[in-house]
């Protein structure tokens, strides 16, 4: 009856805590307090009970064993309790900085720098925690702490053996430790690995989701991304410079082309306006090479705005100036020619 007792008083007074909570946190017009509220709910129902329980349990009329039993199931419950609180601390810091910082903003590199970090200590702290709580809660047992003696004396041979074993997964750990504090790319970057275009979803501490242009998602392990090189072409910022290449004749008037490209680009909205040009790069044997440069926001826009740009100067030189489209020349010597019409004149009689 004390047990139930006490295990009611904890759950009524955290029901009438977080009542008194939420009326207060609706008087205010932050969020914090409301996501505070909203990820400590959880925890805090379990640890209210598990206090009362540690606090009553010597006053209870039970056997010595029983309490011992009862004060150690507390304690166990108390020590999982607060490693769940501070598991969802970690989730709740992360989400105010979503909330702060947005990544589907145009100038977003503050947000996914932040947010990259976020994430990945979020991960390192779970997982600290985890391995705190298991540890603390095995040295409740009174014969762990004393196998602790021999643990200790043989631990030197068991972690060669592990570091050998795991070699690739602490490698992957420190490499992941390494992303969160040098930060080579982040989350929402445009990058290019293994030959393909996509974007970083996800960074944990061994791997990396890069989601592919064609919504395939490439996992990467970041120890592969600390070794090899690979392409981010939003490091520094999102503007990027996007090229076309056009093959035509030696006929084509270069200056009209320039002055298309131009046109093309003022009327286009994915053009953000800062720079552009038309150069000859190349002379072939039968064509020039022609490179349109534009400049767009992000890449996604660049690819847009050069596949119009490829579309509308192949239409403009098929419009305006057909002998510019590359063809195969061929010299015809008048007096080979007519000896040969006179050989065939032979031949037929």
């Amino acid at each position: 009856m004390i047990l139930a007792a006490v295990l009611a008083a904890g759950l009524l007074a955290h029901q009438l805590f977080y009542w008194l909570a939420r009326r207060l946190t609706r008087r205010t017009r932050t969020d914090v307090d409301d996501a505070l509220i909203r990820y400590s709910r959880g925890p805090t129902r379990l640890l209210l009970p598990l206090l009362l329980i540690s606090f009553v349990s010597p006053t209870l009329r039970y056997s010595g064993a029983a309490v011992t039993l009862i004060r150690h199931a507390a304690s166990l419950g108390l020590i999982a309790t607060v490693a769940w609180l501070i598991i969802r601390s970690s989730h709740l810091i992360e989400d105010l900085a979503a909330e702060r910082y947005d990544v589907h903003a145009a100038d977003n590199l503050e947000a996914r720098k932040v947010l990259t970090q976020m994430r990945v200590l979020r991960r390192v702290i779970s997982t600290v925690v985890v391995i705190l709580a298991v540890a603390s809660m095995l040295m409740t047992f009174e014969r762990v702490r004393q196998l602790g003696t021999s643990i200790l004396a043989s631990a030197g041979i068991i972690g060669i053996i592990v570091g050998v074993a795991s070699q690739r997964t602490i490698a992957n750990l420190v490499a992941g430790v390494q992303i969160a504090l040098t930060q080579p790319f982040r989350i929402d970057d445009v990058v290019i690995i293994e030959g393909e275009w996509g974007r970083i979803e996800e960074v944990t501490l061994t791997y990396v989701v890069v989601r592919i242009w064609d919504l395939r998602r490439l996992v990467v392990p970041v120890s592969q991304l600390i070794e090899k090189p690979f392409q981010n072409w939003t490091r520094v910022s999102a503007n990027l410079l996007g090229t076309v290449y056009l093959h035509v004749d030696y006929a084509v008037p270069v200056d009209e082309v320039r002055e298309e490209l131009h046109r093309i680009l003022k009327a286009s909205a994915r053009w953000d306006g800062e720079t552009w040009g038309l150069q000859v790069t190349d002379a072939g044997e039968r064509t020039i090479e022609l490179r349109a440069l534009m400049s767009a926001p992000d890449a996604s826009t660049a690819w847009d705005l050069r596949c119009e740009v490829r579309e509308k100067l192949v239409g403009f030189v098929q419009r305006r100036h057909p002998e510019g489209l590359p063809r195969l020349r061929a010299a015809l010597d008048h007096a080979a020619h007519r000896a040969g019409r006179r050989i065939e004149a032979q031949s037929g009689r």
